[in-house]
């Protein structure tokens, strides 16, 4: 799992049938520690309603096909988690309820 951050949002209006209907995003992965971006980004379909601003999870490969979502789709990435907090060393780098969008 790799931990990123939805930056944006991607909107097709010309697709194969197989992924009609999904949500995709644009995700920048991040430090988890200074939540500072990488600058590295990923289009992933969304499977848990994630949006703007949100810390979640993203898998890829084959790994993204084995959501309800994306099964079955050609997914090779697909956001599997919201994050509410991120601990290290017993102090919180990010708390869901605590960050501003």
């Amino acid at each position: 799992m790799i931990l990123a951050k939805v930056v944006g949002t991607i909107v097709s209006s010309h697709k194969t049938q197989k992924i009609e209907g999904i949500k995709f995003l644009l995700l920048e992965k991040i430090d988890p520690v200074t939540l500072n971006g990488k600058n590295d980004f990923v289009v992933s379909m969304d499977s848990v309603g994630a949006g703007i601003g949100e810390i979640v999870f993203y898998v890829s490969g084959s790994s993204a096909r084995f959501t309800d979502v994306t099964e079955g789709k050609p997914a090779d990435s697909a956001i599997i988690a919201i994050v509410d907090f991120i601990e290290k060393d017993g102090a919180y780098t990010y708390r869901k309820d605590k960050a501003a969008n």
